[in-house]
């Protein structure tokens, strides 16, 4: 990466490279602050010299800094000196303090990064005899003058990318400097940005793979633009990140499914007015598994807006492989599959009639992006055909080096039985799903499963019934899972927030539970041993925004919200 800076430096100094549009003020239209690619480089080299003084070649360099350029700068200079990079995020972030603690006690830097903005909250909470802190808008621009740039090792450990939690304790993926130079040119190819212009515009934090990779690896590979706002900006009018995208042409973006539908239920029709969408590449939907009605939704939301109805890429990624592993292409039609949910639940992606009340929609997420791709039975590591539903595994060049301080041969060493099916070694993903049609059709999560009386039941589906039972259940904001139950097994509990519009004194609880109930039992012949409604922002989520249904079981058991597991109420 600090090589392309340094390239891009030199052959187009004066052209814009990343521009953070700060909003100060509830309605503001946004303050835009430019970095040239000249002007990066300087601030690059100035805060690698500073951080290679600081440390020892090899040192993790921890960066908790709030989303902006100075967090772009600060990662490509790790980079640059020859050092691990570890992105993070300020402590202020609300709820996350303890996974914070827990990931700087695992990486071990030596000195950590933020600004002059949140200086004092990261001192106050690395505490006495913590890491150095080293702020990187204080450092003078003059202190890289006479400094040669380190020319890292494609095979050296770039950065550790510490995983969600969204279904067991994060962990530091290494990314190489050759896995993410990999990985960037893949996701560029993927979405036909390699021959065409564009630019990239993001709210998804950077210390999230997606967030990384598209809003900063892959314009520093193409020397195009990036412009970053800040996740809480978007969450608080989400109309800035469309006219963002409307003011930037060949515009690419992603987002989970919430937050195109957040869109839809937020935007009003006076936010809609002159607002053109029409010069949106693609819209990236990384959430496992894709909605198709999330874009069918958003796409007739703002269809009077220009936006055309290919620019919605569902796609398929993991940090343990950088991120991208499959993406559907810019342009062509969405991919949808309707399949019976007994058949899947059994292994099995048999179609249905999409208006049938047991069929389960899922959007294909295209095909491989540089990789190969496999669906392999979990337990005898065999190949398995299209329409059969197993774990993925993965193969590329991308894929990291292994899990920091930790054995990961069993994640990304697993080799087929047969080894003509797949020589060499794979990455498990943990993840499920099948090949349709040519396309991956992503399932649901192996850990997630919620398996009572025999049958698996994918928590998503169960999720999804929920919200739509009753209105006051909180789109997105629940978790299913499976609690200890009767005679040594388990059953099936959802946790849900109720929404926004209501009051948990003013509701009739039981009226909610009882639809809940109804409609799982129905749809998915499930009977849950407890509904519990809780006031939103209750479900833990992890740091990427997701519903953390690892966390909601823990806080359940522990009796955090007041329900608690029926013994033999499985059924």
């Amino acid at each position: 990466m600090p090589e392309y800076v340094r390239h891009w430096a030199e052959t187009t100094p004066d052209r814009r490279a990343f521009t953070f549009v700060e909003h100060p003020a509830q309605h503001s239209r946004g303050v835009h602050r430019t970095m040239t690619w000249r002007r990066l480089d300087v601030r690059v080299r100035a805060l690698a010299a500073r951080l290679a003084d600081e440390t020892d070649p090899g040192d993790r360099v921890a960066l908790l800094c709030p989303q902006g350029t100075e967090y772009v700068t600060a990662f490509l200079a790790a980079l640059a000196a020859g050092l691990v990079a570890v992105p993070l995020y300020t402590p202020g972030l609300p709820g996350h303090a303890d996974r914070l603690a827990g990931v700087l006690a695992d990486a071990g830097p030596s000195v950590v990064v933020t600004t002059s903005r949140a200086r004092d909250e990261v001192r106050d909470f690395l505490g006495a005899g913590g890491p150095r802190v080293v702020v990187a808008d204080e450092v003078p621009d003059d202190e890289g003058r006479d400094r040669q740039p380190v020319d890292p090792d494609a095979e050296a450990t770039a950065y550790l990318q510490y995983t969600s939690g969204s279904t067991r304790a994060p962990a530091g993926v290494e990314i190489s400097h050759g896995n993410v130079v990999a990985n960037a040119r893949q996701a560029l190819a993927a979405y036909g940005l390699d021959t065409r212009p564009m630019t990239s515009v993001g709210w998804l934090p950077l210390y999230h793979d997606m967030g990384l990779v598209l809003s900063v690896a892959a314009p520093v590979a193409r020397g195009a633009l990036s412009v970053l706002m800040d996740p809480a900006a978007f969450l608080h009018e989400p109309v800035r990140w469309l006219r963002l995208l409307a003011a930037h042409p060949d515009a690419v973006s992603a987002a989970p499914n919430f937050a195109y539908d957040y869109c839809v239920a937020t935007v009003s029709a006076g936010q809609k007015e002159g607002l053109r969408l029409d010069r949106v590449t693609a819209l990236i939907n990384g959430s496992e598994p894709v909605r198709p009605g999330t874009a069918d939704r958003f796409h007739a939301a703002f269809a009077d807006q220009g936006l055309a109805p290919g620019t919605h890429c569902p796609s398929y990624g993991l940090a343990e492989a950088t991120v991208f592993v499959c993406a559907a292409r810019p342009g062509e039609p969405l991919s949808r599959f309707a399949l019976d949910r007994d058949a899947l639940a059994a292994g099995k992606a048999l179609p249905a009639r999409p208006d049938d009340p047991r069929a389960v929609l899922l959007a294909g997420c295209g095909t491989p992006a540089g990789q190969r791709v496999r669906v392999t039975d979990p337990v005898s590591r065999a190949l398995l055909s299209e329409g059969e539903v197993g774990e993925i595994w993965v193969q590329g060049p991308n894929v990291g080096r292994g899990y920091w301080n930790r054995d990961s041969e069993d994640v990304f060493g697993a080799e087929f039985a047969d080894a003509a099916a797949g020589p060499g070694r794979w990455l498990r993903t943990g993840d499920l799903g099948t090949v349709l049609e040519g396309q991956l059709v992503v399932t649901g999560r192996l850990k997630d499963l919620i398996i009572v009386d025999g049958r698996n039941h994918y928590p998503q589906d169960v999720e999804a019934t929920a919200q739509e039972a009753h209105g006051a259940v909180r789109r997105d904001r629940l978790a299913a899972f499976a609690a200890p139950g009767g005679a040594g097994g388990e059953c099936a509990v959802v946790v849900a927030e109720h929404a926004r519009t209501a009051r948990l004194a003013e509701l009739d609880v039981a009226a909610v539970v009882r639809a809940v109930r109804g409609a799982v039992s129905a749809r998915h012949g499930l009977r849950l041993a407890d509904v519990v409604l809780v006031p939103p922002g209750t479900v833990p989520r992890t740091s990427s925004g997701k519903v953390s249904r690892a966390l909601t079981r823990t806080r359940y058991l522990e009796g955090a919200f007041g329900g608690q597991p029926q013994p033999g109420a499985a059924g």
